[in-house]
């Protein structure tokens, strides 16, 4: 149970009489509403509120039900009232305890008048649960725009008359009088014909239970795209179920007592909703940034070093160089270990790189960059350009955007395509093998594995990297790197905020990468294959 809806329990045991136990020595709610109708007709005669088009009186029949006399006409509302109540209560409208009236209408132009006193205007923002809040971006409005009876005075009641669905049905007591603050024109005040701080604070209570808040929402009407107008005069006859004023005391007494445990427990319960929610995702990172570190699986001593892996590597890409398959690297460089430190050799000179290494790894490892081992590129400005952005249509070979690329997988629904004859020109952006590709502008970190299974082109935005030996670094492996925590981090610590981020190509390349050995590179990819697999049933 969370504790909004342990919350609702509660409010719902309280106006239904089953939070405290009634006493039979309490004078019945009939006698207070009879002062409350007396105090009504008061306020008529004093011209103060005005008499309703078409009066009633509800009162409880022989059989202990509800009854509604309006003229000469007798009803009865068993169908109406949504739960039963103690024999000492009774019900009543919303009407039969209040009067209504909307807050300041004013323009945004009156906002630029500036006066001795200021008055502050609330919105329907500034009430929350059973509160109101006053908020660094109120409005306020000269005192020479307001009338008297507009300010809030104690037990007034305020709450959302045109709102987000979600708002209406808030609601918040006035705790004292104030000459400085008033409502909106889209807040409505609810003005006690019985001023009694017990009944008012009851009250309180008993609109903030969630029958009475779905009732509010029930009985709203859309207006304008995303807000709802509440119906004063449905509200108005909206039923309330009335205790004795000496139970309403009881009842907030216990409400005061249990609600701020709730709201203790509303505190716990959000943590541990987002602990669940975050768990997994957190949980799977944990594993790859184990596993990318050599803690996942235990290195075996047999394996080849990774050394020498990268060795028949560096001879691959030599045989793709010679061949005019790839281009030679202007600054190639080597990162190799000596005296248990690591040193780059860049263009001739040494140098010592500890520092820049996010983390230690196991003695049969190496370190290189992503670029060393594999052929990283993206589309050209001019291709796009010159052949791809004249031929899109809607069918033939399928074009990969940066969002078709989403946590760690492909989604394959294409916007564009290219034409077969066009394809053919664009040898660079095809992809007619499994390879890895990544978003260098909008989404940056993202990575998924290409499959190979079928032809696709390079979108513009979108990078390729492809391992330079079928028997070398596992696709799965970079895959899994780059989406550790500390692969991420490589892979965007070079972003640039622009109004879509960005990254270059050289900065996907010069991603510093932890090497094991091929054989335990296929025991890490297995193991967490395993463990996401049971993390994915969490």
């Amino acid at each position: 149970m969370t504790a909004q809806q342990l919350k609702n329990s509660i409010l719902q045991m309280a106006v239904q009489g089953k939070l405290v136990p009634q006493d039979p020595n309490d004078e019945p709610a009939s006698v207070l509403l009879e002062r409350i109708r007396a105090e009504k007709e008061r306020l008529i005669k004093e011209k103060k509120i005005k008499r309703e088009k078409n009066p009633s009186v509800i009162f409880k029949g022989a059989d202990n039900t509800p009854y509604e006399k309006i003229g000469d006409e007798v009803r009865s509302l068993a169908d109406l009232v949504p739960f039963e109540i103690p024999s000492s209560w009774e019900w009543c409208r919303v009407g039969d305890l209040f009067s209504n009236m909307s807050g300041l209408a004013y323009k945004k132009d009156a906002l630029a008048i500036k006066a001795d006193k200021m008055i502050r205007v609330l919105r329907g923002g500034n009430i929350g649960e059973e509160q109101f809040l006053f908020k660094g971006d109120d409005v306020f409005i000269s005192s020479e725009l307001v009338k008297p009876e507009l300010y809030l005075r104690k037990n007034y009641m305020i709450t959302p008359a045109v709102s987000s669905l979600d708002h209406i049905g808030k609601i918040a007591l006035i705790d004292k009088d104030y000459s400085d603050t008033v409502v909106g024109g889209f807040v409505l005040m609810l003005i006690p014909h019985f001023n009694d701080d017990v009944v008012s604070e009851y009250l309180l209570y008993a609109f903030a239970a969630k029958h009475h808040r779905d009732n509010c929402r029930n009985i709203t009407h859309k207006s304008g795209q995303a807000f709802y107008n509440l119906s004063r005069e449905q509200m108005m006859n909206l039923p309330v179920p009335i205790p004795p004023r000496e139970e309403m005391g009881r009842i907030i007494a216990m409400l005061k007592r249990v609600l701020p445990k709730v709201a203790d427990y509303a505190v716990v319960d959000t943590a541990l909703q987002n602990l669940n929610g975050s768990f997994p995702e957190t949980l799977k990172k944990s594993i790859l940034q184990e596993a990318v570190q050599g803690k996942l699986v235990p290195q075996d001593p047999s394996d080849e070093p990774a050394e020498a892996l990268l060795e028949r590597i560096r001879a691959e890409k030599q045989r793709l160089i010679k061949e005019g398959k790839i281009k030679k690297d202007k600054h190639e460089s080597v990162i190799f270990r000596r005296d248990n430190s690591h040193y780059e050799k860049l263009d001739g000179v040494e140098r010592c790189i500890d520092d820049e290494l996010p983390f230690e790894i196991p003695e049969s490892w190496a370190w290189t960059y992503l670029g060393n081992i594999s052929f990283v590129t993206k589309l050209a400005g001019f291709e796009y350009t010159k052949y791809i952005a004249p031929a899109l249509t809607n069918h033939g070979i399928p074009l990969f955007k940066g969002k078709n690329i989403q946590n760690g997988k492909l989604i394959e629904h294409f916007e564009w395509f290219i034409p077969e004859t066009v394809s053919d020109e664009l040898w660079r952006s095809q992809l007619s093998k499994r390879c890895l590709l990544t978003p260098y502008v909008g989404s940056i970190g993202n990575v998924a594995v290409f499959p190979g299974t079928y032809k696709a082109h390079l979108g513009s935005n979108v990078g390729k990297i492809e391992p330079y030996s079928g028997n070398g670094v596992l696709i799965e492996y970079i895959l899994f790197y780059l989406r550790s925590t500390t692969g991420y981090e490589q892979l965007t610590k070079y972003k640039k905020a622009t109004a879509q981020e960005s990254i270059s190509i050289d900065a996907i390349r010069n991603v510093l990468m932890p090497i094991p050995p091929l054989n335990e590179q296929e025991r890490i990819v297995s193991a967490i294959d395993t463990a996401l697999s049971i993390v994915q049933k969490l």
